[in-house]
């Protein structure tokens, strides 16, 4: 669980996981979205994929990212067990 609040605990990797809740991407187009460098990106992937928060799949010569749902889900099941 820490690994994920430290994921989430940079404003960058929220901006991919709001790109990636719209629609799979591969390093490239998520990159473009940004104005910091390639390797800044994968870097970011690499902590968001650390987390289980998103997941990579190899399409050809990409690897295409998506937002592991099932994570989200168990995050919010444990927030929620916090509230009275």
């Amino acid at each position: 669980m820490n690994q994920i609040f430290k994921a989430l605990n940079d404003q960058t990797r929220r901006d991919i996981i709001e790109m990636l809740k719209e629609k799979d991407m591969n390093a490239g187009e998520i990159a473009n979205a940004f104005n910091i460098s390639k390797p800044s990106i994968s870097h970011h992937l690499d902590i968001l994929k650390r987390a289980d928060l998103i997941v990579g799949v190899k399409k050809g010569q990409f690897v295409e990212y998506s937002l592991n749902t099932t994570i989200v889900e168990e995050l919010l099941s444990w927030v929620l067990t916090l509230k009275k």
